[in-house]
């Protein structure tokens, strides 16, 4: 719909154009004819048609129906015909005025390639004609395949959120669990927080751009959830620098890392150390993270959603503008982020 859309516009802009061009050239030589002859003869806007009719034939007939059919020989050998006949039969229109109203010796220079000059003229516009098709054609074209990329992309990303969503959710719920399950106090105060995180995910997330304050609000919330489950929640820090009020970045791009690095990063006694540093600079933001690596077992089939899932957004998303780096050491594993901002 929207390249059919987008087709119509060009039409239009396309007629539009054809016409102010075609006006503009008529105009040139019949003001040169009545100015010579001080009239202007019938046989004059005769003449005015033949450009056209040249441009026309080779950019709506020939190139469409035979060269961009790849008839190459057929469209060549029909070319040479019709410029053949057309130009025989329009070399015969100027002696329809009298010779001796042009003021041109029979013995100058122009009067003698008088045929050349008109046949180079006729034959540039019937090539000028071709050549402005086949650039329509190759813009056209470049255009559905540029449209048809957007459709994939944004494909991509609507499976990439609804895969992603799902995968926050469930590490979400995981950390209440443990929360009722150990009767702890501040379960009631983990649901209020989660009940955020859910909003956050459900309705903001949808977006392709949501304001950076925002992202680090919920990346607080959920950094504030998995507080309550830890029993050494003094090992997790959070620093957040720089001015962010106004910038805008991809939904959940960061939180991802987050995840993971408390999913992983925790052993079986509730124990972590997770360093979160978020700092914008401009229009750039860095991020790092760092968690030691727990002593549980890692899930080889599910572990690799999320970070899988980040890299193929970063992908499309910030295609030339971001730069990734993970480092898996012996007891750190660390995530070196930077993003240029829209």
């Amino acid at each position: 719909m929207i390249f059919r859309d987008y087709k119509n516009t060009f039409r239009v802009k396309e007629i539009l154009i054809h016409s102010f061009a075609w006006l503009c050239l008529a105009s040139f030589p019949l003001f040169i004819s009545f100015s010579i002859v001080n009239e202007l003869h019938p046989i004059s806007f005769v003449r005015v048609l033949l450009p056209p009719i040249l441009f026309y034939v080779n950019y709506m007939l020939l190139v469409p129906n035979l060269l961009l059919k790849k008839r190459i020989f057929m469209y060549l050998g029909a070319s040479i015909a019709f410029l053949i006949g057309f130009e025989v039969l329009a070399l015969q229109i100027p002696t329809l005025i009298p010779i001796d109203q042009l003021e041109l010796s029979q013995n100058g220079f122009l009067y003698k390639i008088r045929y050349v000059v008109i046949g180079f003229a006729l034959t540039a516009f019937f090539l000028f004609g071709g050549i402005v098709r086949l650039m329509k054609h190759i813009y056209i074209r470049d255009k559905a395949l540029q449209q048809k990329d957007i459709r994939k992309t944004r494909t991509e990303l609507e499976y990439l959120k609804a895969q992603l969503n799902p995968h926050f959710l469930f590490n979400s719920l995981n950390c209440i669990y443990s929360l009722v399950r150990d009767n702890s106090r501040e379960a009631s105060n983990a649901v209020i927080i989660l009940s955020e995180l859910m909003r956050y995910t459900l309705y903001e997330s949808n977006q392709d751009r949501v304001l950076l304050s925002k992202d680090i609000e919920n990346i607080k919330n959920y950094v504030s959830l998995q507080k309550l489950r830890l029993s050494n929640s003094e090992k997790v820090h959070l620093k957040i620098k720089g001015d962010f009020d106004k910038q805008r970045i991809a939904p959940l791009i960061m939180m991802t890392f987050i995840e993971n690095a408390f999913k992983y990063g925790t052993d079986f006694d509730g124990r972590t150390e997770v360093n979160i540093v978020i700092q914008v600079i401009g229009n750039h933001l860095f991020f790092d993270i760092s968690n030691l690596r727990g002593n549980r077992n890692i899930d080889k089939n599910n572990s690799g959603i999320g970070l899988n899932n980040v890299n193929g957004r970063l992908n499309l998303l910030y295609p030339h503008t971001h730069r990734l780096e993970i480092n898996k050491g012996n007891n750190i594993f660390n995530v070196k982020l930077h993003l240029t901002l829209d």
